[in-house]
């Protein structure tokens, strides 16, 4: 950079910029060169920014810096270091990002030494920087080893920072970059995430960018990470939650359908022995399925979260664990609640009365499927638990990090205990009065559930403990 300023009796133009291009245009001997070259060696070797100074006089008049002028025959002045040091809280964020499985690679147009300086006190790790100029040098694979082995890269122009993001991605990388100048922007817009900063970041580069850090922090981007983790961990959760519990419900209709007995009812023939009503399973539906999803939303990030490697690009969200897990909880609750409906049901009404009157069939009936319905809302509340932690056991997560679960826990229990007990909603959902023995039987199912699925994480823990650990880049 340059620039123009009267002085006296004629104008001085005054400039500064990387060392070696403003010892390219001054009258230095090969002396002082050397030792400009020390000194900035050795400034660039404590993590200083160097710029370098110069002045040449102009003749009274002159109003404009041609290109020609800026050349040659400039008197050197001087040497400048600046110490911008890293934040302590970006160093914090590089370690985090480090543990989450996500290299970090700094791109800069410093000094090599300074740049090399910087990574080793941010953790990038490496003695050296490999500069453009270097990478000018270097084939295709080449280039797929650099991005691979280097972590920091000196003296670097725009189209290098295209060329490492697209070589970052050819390998399978979903990469992220970072950038305030214009002539980030290229490299903002091709990589997948591009991030500017929105403090000293210019415009071209905030329009390039898909997202804009408002505070210019490094640590917001692991703060980014984290959040993105819990709401992707969150999302499987609601899935290991709901899905069970559907496909559960519609197991039981369809093992009554096919397999359980039609009872001969006197003055209406034969019934078909279904353990819900169409408006039972409507209950389940809209108030305990919906009452226990909610508290998924709200459940905090899980220890070890940012510890874990990022997840492919391509992983279905229908993983095999998600339809694992599905098979076995619905298996689980659908045998869980029939076996009880029908032990319940012969109790009241043994095989050997061929016949049934009319009132035992309406009173059983009601009895025995207001076991079912409670067995499948204290099934899923048991169940919502374990779903609280992919990984971990009960209370991995701590039992009171959720402010949402009790209440709706106690909400649920509130309305199911309405559901049983008081008369308008019997005579609408056709439920009968539990005694605290039916309600232990029907609590029995969710307590299986709860042992069933900690053997189920612990065998999956065992199991990734002797998985290889894999990285992504971005």
């Amino acid at each position: 950079m340059a620039t123009l300023h009267r002085s006296g009796d004629g104008v001085v133009a005054w400039m500064k910029g990387a060392p070696e291009t403003v010892a390219a245009r001054c009258r230095l001997s090969d002396d002082a060169r050397s030792t400009i070259r020390a000194i900035q060696e050795s400034f660039a070797q404590q993590g200083l920014r160097v710029l370098a100074l110069a002045r040449k006089p102009g003749p009274q008049g002159m109003g404009t810096l041609t290109p020609d002028q800026l050349t040659a025959d400039w008197s050197w002045c001087g040497l400048v270091g600046m110490l911008d040091p890293p934040r302590q809280e970006a160093m914090a964020a590089i370690r985090e990002c480090h543990a989450a499985g996500i290299s970090v690679t700094m791109i800069t147009g410093d000094h090599p030494a300074t740049a090399a300086a910087i990574g080793r006190e941010l953790g990038l790790g490496g003695s050296t920087a490999l500069t453009g100029n270097d990478l000018d040098r270097l084939d295709a694979e080449g280039w797929r080893n650099a991005v691979r082995d280097v972590r920091v890269f000196a003296r670097v122009a725009p189209e290098h920072k295209i060329r490492l993001v697209e070589t970052l991605q050819e390998a399978g990388h979903v990469v992220a970059m970072t950038g305030d100048g214009v002539n980030d922007a290229p490299a903002l817009k091709r990589a997948n995430i591009g991030v500017a900063m929105g403090i000293t970041g210019t415009a071209v580069s905030k329009e390039a960018a898909k997202i804009v850090l408002t505070d210019d922090n490094f640590a917001t981007i692991a703060a980014a990470v984290e959040e993105g983790r819990r709401v992707y961990d969150n999302l499987i959760k609601a899935l290991a939650f709901l899905l069970p519990t559907n496909l559960g419900l519609a197991l039981i209709l369809a093992a009554s359908t096919l397999f359980f007995p039609v009872i001969n009812v006197e003055g209406s023939g034969a019934e078909l022995l279904l353990p819900m009503s169409p408006t039972q399973i409507l209950w389940i539906n809209l108030v305990a399925s919906v009452a226990l999803s909610l508290p998924m939303a709200f459940e905090t990030l899980e220890p070890g979260a940012m510890r874990r490697p990022p997840r492919r690009r391509d992983d279905p969200i229908f993983s095999t664990f998600v339809i694992w897990r599905t098979v076995l909880v619905a298996v689980l609750m659908a045998a869980g609640t029939c076996l009880l409906f029908l032990w319940e049901f012969r109790r009241l009404v043994p095989e050997t009365m061929t016949q049934v009157p009319a009132e035992v069939w309406t009173a059983s009936l009601a009895e025995t499927q207001s076991i079912a319905v409670t067995t499948v809302a204290l099934f899923q509340a048991c169940y919502l638990l374990h779903c609280r932690s992919l990984h971990g056991g009960l209370g991995s997560v701590g039992w009171f990090s959720n402010p949402v679960l009790w209440p709706c826990l106690a909400v649920l229990l509130a309305l199911q205990a309405a559901f049983v007990y008081l008369p308008f909603m019997q005579s609408v959902f056709g439920t009968a009065r539990l005694d605290v023995e039916a309600w232990w039987h029907a609590l029995l199912p969710g307590l299986a559930v709860l042992l069933v699925i900690d053997v189920e994480k612990r065998i999956r823990r065992c199991r990734q403990a002797g998985t290889p650990r894999t990285s992504r880049t971005p």
